[in-house]
């Protein structure tokens, strides 16, 4: 099925219809199959004349103009087509997959798009069909992946992709993310936000689109551009020199010099990063980033073992009480009134506990349990 679902793309034959450029068109419908439609935009400057870039999004509630939205500022700039699936949500992903076949194969007929320039973007649910998507096929160059990783949300150390994932620091993926990032060696970046499970900002999106650029610049899939590579260059040592402490800009140093390593002298920047390195502050934090990764995978494990309880007579009792417990100790935790790194792991691992439970619906006292807990409104 995968290998041969974005071949249309290669349909460089435009139809006759007009669309409007530098503005979102909410819905398009599928020539092939009007129940599936798709948000759209077009560069201002957009002409069958050339190739273009396309990015296909997937919103987890089947709202196609969200994504198109968030990569709006990004695809003006950098001259990429962006359409959001109306159809692809965490409902079904048999759904999902029709809606993948669908938008593709309509943008490839409609418009002339770089075979070698095809993006996926998703979040949540809609980032696991994008990154199914290109798990299947060997036609997409690259995924932005916001607020969850892999369809089958296994760590792997390689893809033939590169990935620039996006994740909030109260995101209840924050560790999967994390995850993904430590073990994937194949060309990545993961950038951390202040917020929770939601889209990236268009600045981010800009950010995103800028490391593809690079990305694509490396591997051959663009012309070079010295200009644009000094542009991105100096915004991205800004960024890093801003960052709060010395263990942030040391990461954000070493990802600079993976980058654009072969394409700027990076000497400077690699000086600096191995200087940082030696410091105690940064080796002191980056051991406490790992520390805290390990704890909350562990009371992930805890709290999974817990629910599974609930299935026996025999152990529904205890586990039923220390699920009490856990949730009361999480939810006291992510009330606390000032910011701290535990506050922030209490709230990931109660919207964990309260987005993907499946025990609730077995159980419905428990159910009723984990409903207390809701936030309905509160902040986090």
């Amino acid at each position: 099925m995968w290998g041969c679902l974005l071949l249309v793309i290669l349909a460089l034959a435009a139809h006759a219809e007009d669309f409007p450029q530098g503005t979102i068109v909410d819905s398009v419908k599928c020539a092939a199959d009007s129940s599936q439609s798709y948000a759209l935009y077009l560069p201002s400057n957009y002409s069958p004349d050339r190739p273009w870039s396309l990015i296909l999004g997937f919103d987890p509630r089947a709202r196609g103009r969200t994504p198109v939205e968030r990569y709006q500022a990004a695809a003006e700039t950098y001259g990429y087509i962006v359409a959001g699936s109306n159809n692809s949500s965490n409902a079904s992903w048999e759904k999902s997959m029709l809606a993948v076949q669908a938008m593709a194969a309509d943008v490839g007929a409609r418009f002339r798009i770089d075979e070698k320039r095809v993006y996926t973007a998703g979040l949540s649910g809609g980032a696991r069909v994008a990154l199914g998507v290109a798990l299947g096929t060997d036609r997409i160059a690259g995924v932005i992946a916001s607020s969850a990783g892999y369809p089958d949300s296994k760590p792997r150390k390689s893809v033939p992709f590169v990935i620039f994932g996006t994740a909030g620091t109260e995101d209840f993926n924050y560790l999967e993310l994390h995850q993904l990032d430590r073990a994937l060696t194949t060309p990545h970046h993961l950038a951390i936000f202040e917020g929770g499970h939601t889209w990236l900002s268009s600045d981010l999106a800009v950010q995103a689109i800028e490391w593809m650029e690079i990305q694509a610049m490396k591997s051959g899939k663009r012309v070079r551009d010295e200009a644009l590579i000094d542009k991105i260059f100096a915004a991205r040592l800004a960024r890093a020199e801003a960052q709060p402490n010395e263990k942030d800009i040391c990461e954000a140093l070493v990802s600079i010099d993976q980058d654009f390593t072969g394409l700027k002298d990076v000497s400077k920047v690699a000086a600096r990063e191995s200087e940082l390195k030696q410091r105690k502050t940064v080796k002191a934090g980056l051991k406490k980033d790992l520390s805290q990764e390990q704890r909350e995978e562990r009371l992930r494990e805890e709290f999974g073992a817990a629910e599974a309880g609930l299935s026996d007579p025999g152990t529904r009792g205890q586990s039923l009480g220390e699920l009490k417990n856990w949730l009361a100790d999480l939810s006291r935790k992510a009330e606390a009134p000032n910011d701290s790194d535990d506050r922030r792991m209490a709230r990931r691992l109660l919207r964990g506990a309260l987005a993907s439970s499946v025990a609730r619906a077995r159980d419905p006292e428990y159910g009723k349990l984990l409903d207390k807990y809701r936030p309905a409104g509160r902040p986090f």
